[in-house]
């Protein structure tokens, strides 16, 4: 088989080290037939995020803020065992633990600046409303009498 993708960009000029990537293989549920019993087709891939030096230190600190609750001793995990063949497998985890880390490792959105409505804009809306208010006050009945 051919090398993998690689290298996996998380943004920029920053990519996932091949080296620091951890990979384990196990048996996995569903399609496959007999097949399915004898190969280790699920993918595990595990990356040391707190002692990576890959990624920039502000990137590394949000990461770690954001991905708290799924880091074990710093280190997360991605599953993928979608595919029937383990090579396809690999490539859907590095994806993903690439997509993970660039969610987690992007800058917070910038604050939303309120937009002002026109002055001339709200004083037509107020005048048009009074106008129909005066339409409908003319419909009553009170003067038929």
């Amino acid at each position: 088989m051919d090398r993998m993708a690689g290298p996996y960009v998380i943004r920029g000029s920053v990519s996932l080290p091949e080296a620091e990537l951890m990979w384990r293989f196990s048996r996995s549920s569903g399609p496959g037939g007999q097949h399915v019993n004898t190969s280790d087709s699920q993918v595990e891939l595990r990356f040391d995020l707190a002692g990576t030096e890959a990624l920039p230190p502000v990137w590394k600190e949000r990461a770690l803020q954001r991905l708290a609750g799924r880091l074990v001793d710093g280190v997360v995990s991605v599953r993928a065992s979608e595919h029937r063949s383990q090579w396809r497998n690999r490539e859907a985890a590095a994806v993903r633990l690439a997509t993970l880390l660039a969610e987690a490792s992007a800058p917070p959105p910038k604050p939303r600046k309120p937009t002002r409505i026109p002055r001339g804009l709200n004083e037509r809306r107020l005048r048009e409303k009074k106008q129909r208010a005066e339409t409908k006050r003319g419909r009553s009945g009170r003067d038929w009498g």
